[in-house]
């Protein structure tokens, strides 16, 4: 069965995910974009409160595809401690070497999670390099939030060789993009390492919303 990952933007909703008991703790601020980032101060306010009870990873926001600005934003990120980074790679021609370049993090024990974009056709066979590069973990979510969730704007024939390709990878493997308590059932199957949420988690499915502890419980007992 497939953990649960959270995502959460404030020390509020933190502390809600963390008396549900998920499994990760997802810090990122939706109203800035697919993988729009939370303040340093506040991730490390966060990751100070929570103590290591739970898994927290931390995205870095939504970046152009050039090396120098992502290696900053994680030196930045780092330094707050949380337990998974993630990155996301949007389209470009140049992710072979940024990947590379990235390899120092990784070769010093950091966990960095690469984020691929199902709803822009991304080149599922760039799982090797990630793996290659010591990178920890990868997940397919989507960009455009309005345009359905994970099942509708990708083949399930191609999440679920996303799925396989991770794991023959050996990468920690991530599944996200507007999904629904409805989703759980169709993605069960491919048994990825987590299933991550924000929209259903919020009041009236608008992930710019509070999270609602209700819904959080609902789909916190469909994935136990």
């Amino acid at each position: 069965m497939s953990r649960m990952l959270a995502s959460v933007n404030c020390l509020e909703e933190a502390l809600l995910a963390q008396a549900a008991h998920v499994d990760i703790i997802d810090l990122k601020q939706p109203k800035l974009g697919a993988l729009g980032a939370l303040e340093v101060s506040l991730v490390q306010k966060i990751v100070t409160h929570i103590n290591k009870q739970t898994p927290i990873s931390a995205t870095i926001g939504d970046l152009p595809m050039q090396t120098d600005i992502i290696v900053d934003a994680i030196n930045k990120m780092a330094n707050t401690k949380v337990d998974y980074i993630k990155i996301g790679f949007f389209p470009s021609d140049n992710w072979a070497d940024i990947i590379n370049d990235l390899k120092i993090f990784t070769d010093a024990g950091l966990k960095l999670i690469a984020v691929l974009f199902a709803d822009q056709q991304p080149d599922i066979q760039s799982l090797t390099l990630f793996s290659k590069a010591g990178f920890h973990g990868v997940m397919l979510d989507t960009m455009d939030k309005n345009q359905g969730s994970l099942t509708q704007v990708m083949p399930f024939s191609n999440i679920q060789y996303f799925a396989q390709l991770a794991k023959q990878s050996q990468l920690l493997c991530g599944l996200a993009g507007s999904l629904r308590a409805t989703d759980i059932a169709k993605l069960s199957p491919l048994q990825a390492d987590y299933l991550g949420f924000r929209g259903a988690l919020c009041e009236g499915h608008q992930r710019t919303e509070k999270i609602n502890p209700a819904a959080l419980q609902t789909i916190k007992a469909q994935l136990c």
